[in-house]
């Protein structure tokens, strides 16, 4: 949106800034921070939080800010008044603080950022998320728990699935109807662990059980739920290509899906991945109704059809990311909202043969990883979702591939995550499989 660079401008005259609190002290987060510390006028980071304070620290000081330690709302607004980047271990004070206009969740923890959004929602604050795995899982109903409160709970600019819903909505805008929507990776191993990810991830100074979902499969599972449900397409298969690899350039990905064009048809459209694809990293492959624009578009070189390629070569993620603050603070424009319940969701699989009695670990470690499955065989099945696996008991033996399901597992006791994902299907099914 080239017009979010005049109305930040704006701001910047009249100053009045977006300040925004970053939620999350890690790799993306300190990318967030010194894109709006030194590149964005219009906005301020006001405030981060972290679970170690050392970490919340760092990130002020990567861009170049001056942090200073708070532990209420009143030393929080006191401190920005200063013109200090506030720190604390508590991201709730961000979330209660009048000195801050929305928060960026940007963890990856489900439980824990459930907490974060429903405080933001309760104090009247604009979110907006970093974290496909909670999309992914409760995605749905923390919308419209956001719309309740009149708040926006947005997707990001700059990551996969805000730059797919960008090309979709600019195709669409072109008179085309998308059919396909589509993500590429450059590597697919469901059998990927921190351990085999430790180099990479040490290299480029990230998590290594976050660059394990990366590799296994969790990540783009999770990313192209979000799409899904966003435009009511489903997967023709659970865990969509699988990997399948295909090394050419974007102008032949429609010569993947000519065969099966009729049978996304019947369903309206699907997401789905290729690993390898040169020269871009998402696509909409679409459609066109009218033979006369259909000539013109062959015309441009676009090929004989009946799909066209479109594609972005990139996702630059926290560079994109004060866009989509810009877009919410002034526009009141959300990316990838739901159009209601949810269409595709996470299931969990065993990345290894696990036995009764095992605690599961978390996604993007050595236990499990995510596959992208309708919502209708996740309800029917009972499956266990990718994002809630953490803390789980076995109560049975499960052989390495094998779904997970509900009745597989003990549940953590108390979590909000599970309460919220039940009253998910009550709202939108009428009854929860939990």
């Amino acid at each position: 949106m080239i017009l979010v660079d005049t109305a930040l401008r704006e701001l910047e005259a009249a100053g009045t800034p977006i300040r925004v609190g970053i939620v999350g002290a890690g790799f993306m987060a300190q990318g967030v921070a010194n894109q709006i510390v030194n590149s964005v006028p219009g906005m301020r980071l006001v405030a981060v939080a972290g679970r170690r304070l050392e970490r919340a620290a760092h990130v002020v000081g990567y861009a170049g800010g001056e942090p200073e330690e708070v532990r209420s709302v009143g030393t929080l607004a006191a401190a920005v008044r200063r013109g200090r980047t506030a720190i604390t271990t508590d991201p709730l004070l961000l979330c209660r603080s009048e000195a801050v206009d929305l928060i960026v969740e940007a963890t990856g923890a489900v439980e824990y950022a459930t907490h974060v959004v429903l405080e933001a929602f309760a104090n009247g604050t604009d979110v907006v998320l970093m974290n496909a795995e909670l999309d992914a899982t409760i995605g749905p109903l923390l919308h419209v728990r956001a719309r309740e409160a009149g708040v926006i709970m947005s997707a990001c600019d700059g990551d996969e699935p805000g730059v797919q819903l960008n090309l979709v909505r600019w195709v669409r805008g072109l008179g085309l109807v998308p059919r396909i929507i589509g993500n590429v990776k450059g590597l697919q191993d469901p059998y990927r662990n921190p351990t085999t990810q430790r180099g990479f991830a040490e290299r480029w100074g990230q998590n290594p059980s976050m660059v394990t979902s990366f590799a296994d499969g969790t990540k783009i599972s999770c990313e192209q739920s979000i799409v899904a449900n966003a435009t009511g397409f489903r997967v023709l298969q659970r865990g969509m290509s699988r990997g399948r690899e295909f090394r050419e350039l974007p102008e032949r990905l429609p010569e993947l899906y000519l065969p099966i064009l009729d049978e996304i048809r019947a369903v309206g459209g699907i997401i789905d991945y290729t690993v390898g694809t040169i020269g871009t990293k998402v696509y909409v492959l679409a459609e066109h109704a009218d033979p006369k624009q259909r000539h013109y578009l062959e015309l441009y070189k676009m090929g004989p059809g009946p799909l066209y390629a479109f594609w972005v070569p990139y996702h630059l993620v926290h560079f994109e990311v004060p866009n989509a603050i810009a877009r919410v603070r002034i526009f009141r424009d959300e990316l990838a909202p739901p159009l209601g319940g949810p269409v595709v969701e996470v299931c969990a699989v065993a990345k290894r043969d696990l036995g009764r009695g095992e605690t599961l670990d978390g996604y993007g470690s050595y236990m499990t990883y995510g596959e992208a499955a309708n919502s209708g065989e996740m309800r029917a099945e009972r499956y266990l979702p990718e994002g809630l696996v953490e803390g789980c008991v076995l109560r049975r033996d499960v052989a390495r591939d094998e779904v997970l399901r509900y009745d597989d597992v003990e549940l953590p006791r108390g979590r909000v995550a599970d309460r919220l994902r039940s009253e998910q299907y009550e709202l939108f099914s009428g009854s929860s499989p939990i």
